[in-house]
């Protein structure tokens, strides 16, 4: 039987990054997949978003991009959200895996593990 890793040696992370719309969620998600950057992404519309920009409470409605990597990958998921994101500051913030299925985990490392 085949060992997986625990959510502490594979450093696994999810990914937080909010969008404008659908549009732009799906174009981020689908080159950080290309890429090899992220396992995993989930898209979440409707998102009603609340917060203060330029010294004024606003909202906004946004996607919500929840995205599952590891965190030696952090830095260039950044790099290409920036890169990609229609927002002056987007939203992108990781939040460690501190337990989870030991093959869903596994699968999460094996697929980045793949990857350039």
């Amino acid at each position: 039987m085949q060992e997986h890793p625990s959510a502490s040696s594979m450093d696994g992370i999810v990914i937080l990054v909010t969008t404008s719309d659908a549009a732009e969620a799906e174009r981020i998600a689908a080159a950080l997949l290309d890429q090899r950057l992220i396992a995993c992404a989930n898209i979440i519309a409707g998102v009603s978003s609340r917060f203060i920009w330029n010294g004024a409470v606003d909202q906004a409605g946004e996607c919500l991009v929840v995205m599952k990597s590891v965190r030696s990958r952090f830095a260039a998921v950044c790099r290409e959200v920036r890169a990609a994101h229609s927002y002056e500051v987007p939203e992108i913030i990781a939040i460690p895996i501190i337990e989870g299925d030991s093959a869903y985990l596994g699968w999460i490392a094996g697929v980045l593990d793949e990857s350039p």
